[in-house]
């Protein structure tokens, strides 16, 4: 037994309207997909970013990318931890109190760390925005005191910065490097931007 020509041509319409149904439902769900993973854009203007910090060793230094700026992750020696301590009469802000939209209250530490051998600091100057250089080798340098303990120096105005971002006195950096909000989510991966746990 045939189908009638009218059957027929119902049964062609609901298989286009289908597959338009189907098309369109495509059509939605791919954005729909796209949207759950951070884009570029969304990492600009903010997003956190990983780090993982299981291959720094002390004395060595890393950067990331989080909102456009440089984030320096820096495994500290105990000799350059050891040397933080005496520090504190040479410096402007001492125990990061002044700029306090700097550093996160887990910060506000002699390391101006979470753990007192990891350093996460935004790396550039509070003065004008330049990068400062590393100056890890300790003692006497070009345009550094002749007691130096290592740190960080602008060379565009002469700032200078111990090992755990904080600016000497009479320098034109008005505060100590911005420690971003952080947390660890292992032993050795860290998370720049977020610093609680949803």
């Amino acid at each position: 037994m045939s189908d009638s020509p009218v059957d027929q041509g119902r049964r062609t319409w609901v298989a286009m309207t289908a597959g338009a149904g189907a098309l369109g439902g495509v059509a939605v769900a791919v954005p729909f997909v796209s949207s759950i993973t951070p884009s570029e854009r969304a990492k600009a203007a903010g997003a956190a970013v990983e780090a993982d910090i299981s291959a720094l060793k002390p004395g060595e230094k890393m950067t990331v990318e989080w909102r456009g700026k440089p984030v320096w992750i820096v495994r500290r020696t105990k000799e350059q931890l050891d040397a933080l301590k005496a520090l504190d009469p040479q410096l402007a802000d001492p125990d990061s109190k002044r700029n306090l939209d700097l550093t996160p209250d887990y910060a506000r530490n002699t390391h101006r760390s979470i753990k007192d051998e990891v350093l996460v600091a935004v790396g550039i100057c509070t003065h004008l925005g330049c990068s400062p250089s590393d100056k890890f080798a300790t003692g006497a340098q070009p345009s550094l005191p002749d007691d130096w303990q290592g740190g960080f120096f602008c060379p565009c105005h002469g700032s200078t910065f111990d090992m755990a971002g904080r600016v000497f006195k009479n320098k034109p950096a008005p505060d100590n490097l911005e420690v971003p909000p952080h947390m660890y989510l292992s032993d050795s991966r860290l998370l720049i931007g977020e610093d609680k746990k949803a």
